[in-house]
C-alpha cells in the first residue's frame, strides 16, 4: 500500500501529533477576559486535563450558553474529609451546588463557567488530588473495591490502584504550566513540539483506556466492562496475586453492528507484583494496535475480538517477559453495594448511603450535600468512598462517633435505614441532559420516576420486594453500564428508548435487545407482559435477569431465524 493510499488518521490523532503537551491553547483563552468557551480543537486537549465544554440544553433555544464539566481523578474512589470538604465548597462556589457521583468512583462538577475553571481545578490540586487524565485518550480513573470488607486484602488493593494510577498517569508539563502556574506554553518551542510521553508515546491512545480492580465475591466494579482487570484471588486472608481480564467495554453505536459492547476475557493469573508490568503490556497493546482512523473502532475490545485471547496472552507474555499463569477459580455473586452499617476488620465502622442517580444534593426534606459536609468538618478522620454504583460510604467511623453522625444525618433528613426502595437501590443513570452533549433523551431525571413506576407495576402482580437491576443511559455509549442490567432503557430520542433483558446480578452476562424502540409511557405495556410471565414461569426464586436470559432469548433468536 502506498503512503497515499494508507488510511486517514482522525483529526484528533492529527491533534495531537501537532500538540504533544495537550497544552492547546488552554491558558491563553482562560487569560483573555471575553471567551466565554473555548475552540473546537481546544475542546479535544481539555479532555485531557480532566474537562468537557458543554451547554446547558435546556436553554438553546436562547441561544447556547457555555459550561464546563470537571472531572476529579480520585484513585479507588478514596478522598480524606478535608478533600471532600474542598469538592463541596467548589461545587458551591463554582459548580451549580451539586456533586455528581460517577460510576468510575469519581466526582464531577457541573455547569462552571470558563472563568472558574481555572481556580477550581487548581483547588483540587491544592487539595492532592487532580484531573489529570480523568478524560481524554490516556488511562481514566482507575477504580477498586471500595467497601471496607471482612478480609485485609481490601487495603491492599486499594494500595495497588493507587500504585497503577501513578505508573499510568501522563507526564507532560502542560498540566502543572496550565493550571497551577496559569502559563500558556509556547507551542512553537522545539522542546514542546517533539514532546514524547514515555509510556504513551507523542499521541497517546487511540481512545480511552479503563482499568479497576475487584474482590470476589462482591462484583461491585464490574470487572468485566473494564478494558483491564485484576480480581483478587486469595486464600488464607492473604493476596495470592491477580486473575487478570482483558478486552471490556460497553460503548456501540445505534444502527452500527460494528460497534458492541464487549465482556473482557480472563486471560490469566499473575502474583501481586507484577501488576503494573502487566498493566503497562496491555496499556500498550492498545497504543500500538488500536485503530487510529476510526473512532467508534478504536477500544481495545475490539483489537481483542478480533485477534484472538491467544493473540493477546502471547503479546503480553512477551512485553513482560513472563508467563502469565493459569487463571485460578473465583465466584461472583453480586455488583450491589452494602447497605446501612456495617463492621470493618480492623474494628472501624462503615455506612454506606444511597445517593439517588449519583447526585448529592440540597432538596427540601433531604439535604445530603450540607449533611455530607457537616460530617466531613466536623469528623476529620472519616474517610469519604465513592463507590461505582454511584453512592457513598463513610468509613474509618469510629464507635465513639457513629451516633453524632447518626444525629446529624436525622436532622437533615437523610436516612440510615430503608435508605430507598430495594429497586431505587439496585438502580443507575447517566446525566444526559441536559449537559451532556451527546445525550439523545433524558436518563437521570428520567429514572427515578420510571423506577418507581416499575416498583408499582411489580407490587400490583405480587412481586413486589424482587431486586432488579434496572440502569438508563441517555444514548447508546453505555456510561451507567446498562449492558449489563437485568433492564436497561438506553436513550434513541426524546422520550424514547431501546429496551434489553437479561444481564445478571453477578456482572457476568451481557444483556439483549428485546424492543429497538419503546416510547417511556409505554414501559408498563411492555414490561407487564413479561413481567406476567416471569410470576407464572420462573424457577424457584429466579432472578427477572435469569427468566429473560431463559426464557426470553431463545423466543428472540426464534423470531429472528423465522425473518431469516
Amino acid at each position: 500500500m502506498s503512503e497515499t493510499d494508507s488510511p486517514k488518521l482522525s483529526h484528533n490523532e492529527v491533534l495531537k501529533d501537532a500538540i504533544p503537551t495537550l497544552a492547546g491553547n488552554l491558558a491563553a483563552t482562560m487569560a483573555d477576559p471575553n471567551a466565554d468557551r473555548f475552540s473546537d480543537d481546544d475542546t479535544q486537549f481539555l479532555k485531557f486535563h480532566g474537562c468537557y465544554q458543554q451547554d446547558d440544553r435546556d436553554l438553546r433555544k436562547t441561544g447556547k450558553k457555555y459550561m464546563i464539566m470537571i472531572r476529579g481523578r480520585i484513585p479507588g474512589g478514596v478522598m480524606t474529609a478535608n478533600q471532600y470538604a474542598v469538592f463541596d465548597q467548589l461545587a458551591t462556589d463554582y459548580g451549580n451546588n451539586t456533586l455528581r457521583l460517577t460510576t468510575r468512583q469519581s466526582i464531577q462538577f457541573h455547569g462552571v463557567h470558563l472563568q472558574g475553571l481555572g481556580p477550581l481545578i487548581k483547588k483540587i490540586n491544592e487539595s492532592l488530588l487532580s484531573t489529570l487524565a480523568a478524560c481524554g485518550d490516556v488511562n481514566r480513573n482507575i477504580t477498586a473495591s471500595p467497601t471496607p470488607s471482612t478480609s485485609k486484602v481490601r487495603d491492599v488493593v486499594f494500595q495497588d490502584s493507587v500504585r497503577l494510577a501513578e505508573a499510568l498517569a501522563p507526564v507532560t508539563k502542560a498540566y502543572h504550566s496550565i493550571w497551577i502556574d496559569n502559563v500558556q506554553l509556547n507551542l512553537e518551542d522545539p522542546e514542546n513540539k517533539n514532546f514524547v510521553d514515555p509510556l504513551y508515546g507523542k499521541t497517546y491512545l487511540p481512545r480511552k483506556f479503563k482499568a479497576s480492580l475487584v474482590v470476589p465475591p462482591v462484583n461491585d466494579m464490574d470487572i468485566f466492562t473494564n478494558d483491564l482487570g485484576f480480581i483478587a484471588i486469595i486464600a488464607d486472608d492473604q493476596l495470592l496475586g491477580y486473575n487478570v481480564t482483558v478486552g471490556g467495554g460497553m460503548g456501540r453505536s445505534h444502527n452500527n453492528q460494528e460497534t458492541f459492547p464487549r465482556l473482557a476475557d480472563v486471560v490469566g493469573f499473575l502474583p501481586a507484583d507484577k501488576v503494573i508490568d502487566v498493566a503497562k503490556a496491555v496499556l500498550t497493546i492498545h497504543r500500538d494496535f488500536g485503530d487510529r482512523t476510526n473512532r467508534k473502532h478504536a477500544r481495545l475490545k475490539y483489537v481483542v475480538a478480533e485477534k484472538g485471547v491467544d493473540w493477546l496472552r502471547n503479546e503480553i507474555n512477551a512485553r513482560t517477559g513472563f508467563e502469565l499463569g493459569p487463571v485460578r477459580p473465583f465466584e461472583f455473586t453480586t455488583t450491589g453495594d452494602l447497605y446501612g452499617w456495617h463492621r470493618a476488620v480492623d474494628g472501624s465502622q462503615f455506612l454506606t448511603l444511597y445517593v439517588e442517580t449519583g447526585r448529592i444534593k440540597d432538596v427540601e426534606g433531604h439535604a445530603q450535600k450540607t449533611a455530607l459536609r457537616q460530617i466531613a468538618d466536623k469528623f476529620p478522620a472519616v474517610e469519604f468512598r465513592l463507590s461505582a454504583n454511584q453512592n457513598i460510604i463513610l468509613a474509618n467511623v469510629s464507635d465513639a462517633d457513629r451516633a453524632g453522625i447518626d444525629a446529624l444525618l436525622a436532622s437533615h433528613g437523610v436516612k440510615v435505614e430503608n435508605q430507598a426502595s430495594i429497586l431505587h437501590a439496585a438502580s443507575m443513570a447517566c446525566p444526559s441532559l441536559p449537559t451532556c452533549g451527546l445525550g439523545l433523551a433524558e436518563s437521570e431525571r428520567m429514572l427515578p420516576g420510571l423506577i418507581s413506576r416499575i416498583e408499582k407495576l411489580g407490587g400490583d402482580l405480587g412481586l413486589g420486594g424482587e431486586e432488579i437491576i434496572i440502569r438508563s443511559t441517555g444514548c447508546p455509549n453505555g456510561c451507567a453500564r446498562p449492558y449489563m442490567a437485568e433492564i436497561a432503557f438506553v436513550g434513541k430520542g426524546p422520550g424514547r428508548y431501546q429496551l434489553w433483558l437479561g444481564g445478571n446480578a453477578a456482572g457476568t452476562r451481557l444483556n439483549r435487545v428485546y424492543k429497538e424502540m419503546i416510547k417511556e409511557a409505554d414501559v408498563e405495556a411492555e414490561l407487564g407482559p413479561i413481567f406476567e410471565r416471569w410470576r407464572a414461569e420462573r424457577v424457584a426464586n429466579e432472578r427477572f435477569g435469569d427468566f429473560a436470559a431463559r426464557v426470553i432469548w431463545p423466543e428472540l433468536d426464534a423470531a429472528q431465524a423465522a425473518q431469516n
